[in-house]
């Protein structure tokens, strides 16, 4: 699960883990936030605001020139809006998406607040960011992904006539099943990587709302090997409730600790990273 404990570790971003986002994602995330429209690798990046629930969203949305395509939230980590995330996005746009990297933290501060992993770890980054996570309550996060669903349904870029997907982690794994609970109708696919906060003993936990998510819909939670191992119980609770679904509900527990799929993170793994990447894309291809 999300504590300080899995972020200790002292981490860069090198060439070797950008490179693994290919050259066009790398550039586009180094742009700071805030940045004009700009082209690169065939994508375009926007800096966009909206209102939203509680606030006004801020985020970077990204997508292929020219194109409409499916739209997909990429909700950041405890880190927030940052140029890792934004790689992410870059690639996904390039892969065919719509792409919109909200900030988390919108309820409370607007646009990027850390460099990196690194820049939270060592700047109180857990203490920092604790009341922003605490105005992330379930409802107004389900009411946040009724905002932004509206808005990526009214871009040009985003193919309406077919579904949204989410993906979230650490914090925002839990986001994507809170997502496609608010908004059934146009959120089909939810991928949640290394989430602690899945199986908490409340109505409101995410493995109690996969029973009503709808058959279209395809749930791909990846969970790391240190938080299943810390919490036996929470992978079987997991299995249980996907068994029991309507909804198309893979769960799996890969060979890397707490944040091994995000490029900054100090428990990056690159081999799992692209495996779970790979499982990613296969969601959305089936599902949007």
């Amino acid at each position: 699960m999300c504590d300080e404990q899995h972020f200790n570790a002292k981490v860069a971003i090198t060439r070797r883990q950008f490179g693994a986002f290919g050259t066009a994602g790398a550039l586009a995330a180094c742009a700071p936030v805030g940045g004009a429209m700009e082209v690169s690798g065939g994508v375009t990046r926007r800096d966009v605001s909206f209102a939203a629930d509680g606030g006004t969203m801020d985020g970077v949305f990204l997508h292929r020139a020219g194109e409409r395509n499916p739209g997909v939230i990429l909700w950041p980590d405890i880190a927030g809006l940052r140029p890792a995330k934004i790689a992410m996005g870059q690639r996904l746009a390039e892969a065919g998406y719509a792409v919109l990297v909200a900030n988390p933290y919108y309820r409370s501060v607007a646009g990027q607040q850390f460099a990196d992993f690194d820049d939270w770890r060592s700047n109180d980054g857990w203490n920092r960011v604790g009341p922003w996570r605490e105005a992330n309550t379930p409802e107004n996060v389900m009411r946040t992904a009724a905002s932004v669903v509206a808005w990526l349904d009214a871009q040009d870029e985003v193919d309406s006539a077919r579904g949204i997907g989410n993906q979230g982690y650490c914090m925002t794994g839990s986001w994507t099943i809170y997502a496609a609970s608010a908004v059934p109708s146009r959120i089909k696919a939810a991928g949640s990587f290394h989430s602690g906060g899945l199986t908490r003993g409340e109505a409101m936990a995410p493995v109690n709302l996969l029973a009503g998510l709808p058959a279209d819909t395809g749930v791909l939670i990846g969970e790391a090997r240190d938080d299943a191992a810390q919490r036996a119980e929470m992978v079987p609770q997991l299995q249980a409730a996907a068994s029991a679904a309507q909804a198309q509900v893979s769960v799996e527990v890969y060979d890397g600790d707490h944040g091994w799929t995000v490029l900054d993170s100090p428990a990056y793994a690159q081999d799992e990273a692209d495996r779970a990447w790979a499982n990613l894309l296969a969601l959305y291809a089936a599902r949007l």
